[in-house]
Formats: C-alpha cells, structure tokens, sequence
C-alpha cells in the first residue's frame, strides 16, 4: 500500500530464495484487499483494521501521526502539534483517509479530496492542512511544504495480511518468516520441510573418565580411582592411630 516500504524484506527474500521472483505490486487502499481476496496477490503489507473472516493478519508497527503544511505557515514553527492547535485550521480530510478518526480536529472542509495526493495538492495551495501518518508525509513530498508531528490522535498500524486459512502456503509462510524476523534456521515453510530428515547423526556419546560403575547395584565401587591420580592413604597405617611418620624422620618433642 502506499507509503509502505517493503525493500529490506525483499532483500532477504533474494538472498534466500534467489530462484524464487518475488514481485511487488502497488495498490490503493481499496485495492488492497480485494486483490488479497481474489488471489491477485499472495500476501500484503496494509493497514489495520482487516476483516478477519477471511483474511490473517499480524501488526507489524505503528506509524507516526504528522500534520502537513506549507513551509511558510505559522505551525511550520512548532516541534509538536496538538489537536487544539488545529482548533481554527481547515483540516481536510481525503476519501482515502487511513487515520480511524472518532472526531476530525479542526475545521471542516465543504468537500472531501479524493485521493490524499490531492489533498496534498489543496494543502500546497494554501487551501488547508492534512494530518496522514508520516510514511505517506514522506511519500508526497514536496520542497514546498513541511510536517510536524501532531500528538494525541489516532496512529496508523501497518500489518502483514493473506488468505485465511488452516496452513499458510509455503512460500507465504516463508515471506511471513522473513517479515517477523525469523532466521534461515528457524523460518518455516518449503526450506524448513525440505531440512527435515537431513539432520546429522548424534555423536557417540563421550566416553568418561575416572571411575566404573561397581557391583550389581549399579553403585560406584568404593575403590575407584580417578583417572591419574593414586588413592589416598590413611595415616597412621594399619593400625590407625593417626601417628603417622612424616619423611622417615623422627617428630621432635616440644
């Protein structure tokens, strides 16, 4: 959809699937959907909301709110714009609007632009302000216009979107991978099917060292040694007295 840029998913995409061309189809929001739904396309990056009776969709983020308006105008001036400072501003309002608006700030314009590049046209006749999310700001711009960020109104989310279904395609599935982040070894799909059963044999297990197991119980035997090292001796001998001679020399009496 416009305003969505989708170049660091096809990227991955090529480097994963060089032999797989992915094409890339501009649409309207109107568009959009229906093209999902007919199987025009396969998959789509849209703007919530979506109908969920037939489509799947998972929210990806969630854009900026700005306010477009000529470089000259009084706003121009701001950092950040509030709904009040639009309060005597003619606000227009595109049939193609993506903001979910419960009450349009500003004033209301007679009619409503078609299309949100026409509005764009309105607003650099000095005709008005637009509030779009920023993607869109960007996508029109022009040298003589300028946005700021405008706080406390409604943000559009952009979310991946296909045909409902119990399994995902394959190849859906592996763009749904490629778009939430999922490395080469954990993304699902064809290459994931086509990994399974060429899995290495598991290494014999390590031999351990040092000591066996002893008798039927299975109980480590009271006489192991560990691997290099000689057993240890009591002192004092056989007798145990504790009285033990160190070096072969007599202990001096204090």
């Amino acid at each position: 959809m416009p305003g969505v840029t989708p170049s660091k998913w096809v990227r991955v995409w090529n480097e994963r699937l060089p032999d797989v061309p992915l094409t890339l189809l501009a649409l309207t929001p109107a568009e959009a959907f229906g093209a999902l739904r007919e199987g025009a396309a396969d998959a789509g990056l849209v703007r919530l909301p979506v109908d969920r009776d037939d489509l799947s969709a998972i929210p990806l983020y969630t854009e900026t709110t700005v306010v477009v308006v000529p470089k000259d105008h009084l706003l121009a001036a701001a950092e950040e714009v509030t709904v009040e400072d639009l309060a005597e501003e003619l606000v227009l309002h595109p049939l193609d609007d993506t903001l979910d608006w419960e009450r349009l700030p500003g004033l209301p314009a007679n009619e409503r632009p078609a299309t949100t590049a026409d509005a764009i046209e309105l607003v650099a006749a000095g005709v008005g302000v637009l509030a779009v999310p920023q993607s869109l700001a960007r996508l029109h711009h022009r040298k003589d216009l300028t946005y700021r960020t405008l706080v406390e109104v409604p943000q559009s989310r952009v979310a991946l979107s296909w045909q409902a279904a119990d399994e995902a395609p394959d190849l859906v599935e592996e763009f749904i991978g490629i778009v939430r982040g999922r490395t080469v070894n954990s993304t699902r799909g064809r290459r994931a099917e086509a990994q399974k059963g060429q899995k290495q044999p598991k290494d014999q297990k390590e031999r351990k060292s040092g000591a066996k197991p002893g008798g039927r119980s299975g109980k480590p035997g009271a006489g192991a040694r560990t691997a290099g090292k000689p057993a240890a001796r009591k002192p004092g001998g056989a007798g145990g007295s504790g009285r033990g001679r160190t070096g072969g020399k007599p202990r001096k009496r204090s």
